[in-house]
This record gives C-alpha cells, structure tokens and sequence, in this order.
C-alpha cells in the first residue's frame, strides 16, 4: 500500500481567505462569526452566522462566477490556493491518475433559494437554463475537475456534517490502492440563504446571537452552550502517494494514515456514543497507533447540548486513561459549522498543530461542563513542540462518522 502525503492546502472561511489568514486567526482565537445582515437572515429569527469575506471575482471571471453556485465558486478558491502550494505541474502529470473527491451538504443552496422565490414569490416559472447544473451537490467537484483538466478518479460525498471529512478519508484509500496518483480532496458549504437558514432554525439547534458579543454566540463544551452557529466556506487538500511526492520533490507537510466511517443506526438526528467511538477506533487502528499517541484533537464539537456530551463519553470510550493526556478543541466557536465542509476545514486545524505545533482553542470556554471532563484547550492557542499525531472528528445527522487520523511521519 503506498503512503498517502499531503503536498498542499488551501483555505476560505470567515476568519481568513488564505492559510496563512486563517491559521493566524486561530492563534489569536479570532472569532468571524457576526450578526447577519437582513437580507440574509430574513424571516427566519436567525440572528448570526459566519460569513466569509471573499470575493470569487479574485480567481474567477464574472461570467464564470455567474454560472456557479457560491458552494462552487469557494470550492475553486480553495482548490486553487492547494494546488499552487503543492507546486503539481499538471501540464506534466498524467492526468488520467489525478482525481477529485469532494464533500458538501447542502450543494449549491443559493441558486435553490433563488429560484424558490422566483416560483413562488413572483410566480416566475422560467428559470435559468443553468439551475440544475449550478444546484445539484456534485457541480462544486465537478467545477474543479473542469477547470484543471482532472480525469482521474472522480467522487461526490453528500453525508451531512462528515461529508468531507469522507472525502478526504475515501481519497487516501484510493491513492493508497494504487488508482490515483494524486487527488485534490476537500469540501466547500455555502448555505446562509433565508430558506436554509429557516429549516435550521425549525430544527431549534441553532444558538441566538450572544446577548454581549455577538462573536462569542458558539460555546462548545461550555456548560452556557446554546446550539450552532452555520458558517460557509471551504477547504483543499492535495494528496498524492508518498512515491509520487517524493519523485517531484514535493514538501510534504503530513500524511493521513487513518480514517474511520461508521453509522450509529441509531437515530436520524441523535448522536451516539458506540457509534463514534467505532469510528475513532478504526482510524487508530488503520494508522497503527494507539490512544497515547494522539497529541490533540480537532472536536466534532457542535456547541449542542447533547453533541457535546456524547463526543465526550465516546472520547472517554476510546482514550480511557489517555483522556487526561490529550488536548482537545473545537474551532467552530471561531468559523462556525460549515456542515459538509467542516470535516476538511477542522482537519486544516488539526495540521496546524502537527505541523507548527500551534494548538487552535475553543473560543469562549470559560465555564466548562463537567458532562464533557475533557483536557481543553480553551480561549487561547497553546503552543507544543509539534506532535507525532493528531485526530479530527465529524459526526452527522444519520449517524454518519468519520474520523481522520494524521501524523507527521
């Protein structure tokens, strides 16, 4: 089986429109989450969210901007930034052997909520000939795999919150079997539209708007959590087997080594316990490393009450006496939750710490829950000599987990 290494990044979110933007404002424990604006929030009585602060019309042209969906448009903006750090000469690479595999949740949620309103608010039943083309969830992969000419193996993961976190673990199996040579692999969410932001709100998991900082609404682990706060943007990675890195002469930052999916079938909405646990299991297990060799963890950490407390116990499940010996964060208190793209932005949080050594903290905790006994790292970023392993967790409505295991060797 050939090693799976990562030879480039890129990142938009509401704390920063490129990597470096973005691990800066983890270290300062920056938050980017802020009311939203009317238009946006609407009639739905959701006060905040995270909005990124990012032009496509920087990489695109504005006819092509125009015939993609945002999802599509931030998926190109971070595909873009991890291929230019990886340094990929796809002039010269087979392309036949460099894929791409992608996670969203919601697709192209804009262009939805705009013909909505076309139908049924101004009785307007002649849409845009590119509707389905810009909505449908697999246009964002497909945009990118378009614009670089990539006809390798090609896959869609649409697995609510772990959907791209799927996508990076599926494209580190297939580079591992031998069919690619090299995959750009991520996620990319844009859902902050009027209707989505309702249908959350019916759910009652969204948080209102922190009555003193608007900023500090998400409180992961904290015993004041009141629900997320929605965020959009995106994350790439480019992978490639060791033996193509290497002959290149690529820099290699990390290598995903381990990664577990599993299904609670338990409930459509509660998260259970065996079932994440199962999942860390497995990608300890398949990067042949025991729970004291994890240095930190990226949480799935929703800031619900029940999410919380059941990512602790199945973090208790797997670590036993280690728990105490791991440090562990979520990071949605600062970018909020990009549902299908958090899986890929969190684990560009966890490399932060395997390679830097900087760990990234849970905004806003200041009084911990004791249902989620945990070693924090809470309010500020701790700096570590950078560590052998590190683990991200995303877990999603249908009981979809999938956990990413990376070390730096």
């Amino acid at each position: 089986m050939n090693r799976v290494a990562i030879t480039g990044a890129g990142v938009i979110s509401a704390i920063g429109a490129t990597l470096t933007e973005f691990h800066d404002a983890l270290a300062a424990g920056r938050s980017g989450i802020a009311r939203l604006g009317p238009d946006t929030a609407a009639g739905s009585c959701v006060e905040v969210g995270a909005m990124a602060g990012w032009n496509p019309l920087t990489v695109l042209k504005e006819n092509e901007a125009g015939a993609m969906d945002r999802v599509s448009q931030l998926a190109l903006g971070a595909a873009l930034q991890a291929l230019a750090a990886s340094g990929l000469d796809l002039g010269a690479a087979d392309t036949d052997r460099v894929g791409v595999y992608w996670g969203t949740g919601m697709g192209g949620a804009h262009t939805v909520d705009a013909n909505y309103k076309m139908l049924y608010g101004n009785d307007t039943w002649r849409l845009r000939p590119l509707t389905v083309v810009m909505a449908m969830n697999n246009a964002a992969g497909s945009n990118i795999a378009l614009r670089f000419g990539l006809r390798g193996p090609f896959a869609n993961f649409s697995t609510a919150c772990s959907s791209s976190a799927l996508a990076v673990g599926e494209a580190m199996r297939t580079i591992a079997a031998g069919r690619a040579d090299a995959i750009v692999a991520g996620g990319s969410e844009s859902l902050l539209t009027p209707g989505t932001l309702a249908a959350w709100q019916a759910l009652r998991t969204l948080a209102p708007a922190d009555r003193n900082d608007a900023a500090a609404s998400c409180k992961p682990f904290d015993r004041r959590r009141a629900g997320l706060v929605l965020g959009e943007g995106a994350a790439a990675f480019v992978l490639e087997s060791e033996r193509h890195a290497r002959a290149r002469g690529a820099r290699i930052h990390g290598y995903v080594t381990g990664y577990g999916n599993t299904c609670d079938a338990v409930h459509i909405s509660r998260p259970d316990v065996r079932g994440q646990a199962r999942a860390m299991r497995e990608a300890l297990a398949e990067a042949g490393l025991e729970p004291r060799d994890i240095a930190y963890i990226n949480a799935h950490g929703t800031a619900t009450a029940v999410g919380d407390a059941v990512e602790s116990q199945a973090i208790h499940a797997v670590f036993g006496r280690h728990t105490e010996d791991v440090r562990v964060s979520s990071t949605k208190s600062l970018h909020g939750h990009l549902l299908g793209g958090a899986g890929a932005l969190e684990l560009a949080v966890a490399l932060y710490a395997l390679e830097q050594g900087v760990i990234a903290p849970t905004g806003f905790l200041e009084e911990p829950d004791p249902e989620c006994n945990l070693r924090h790292v809470a309010i500020q970023a701790q700096r570590i000599a950078p560590p052998h392993a590190v683990m991200s967790n995303s877990f999603a409505f249908g009981g979809s987990n999938a956990v990413l295991v990376a070390t730096r060797e």
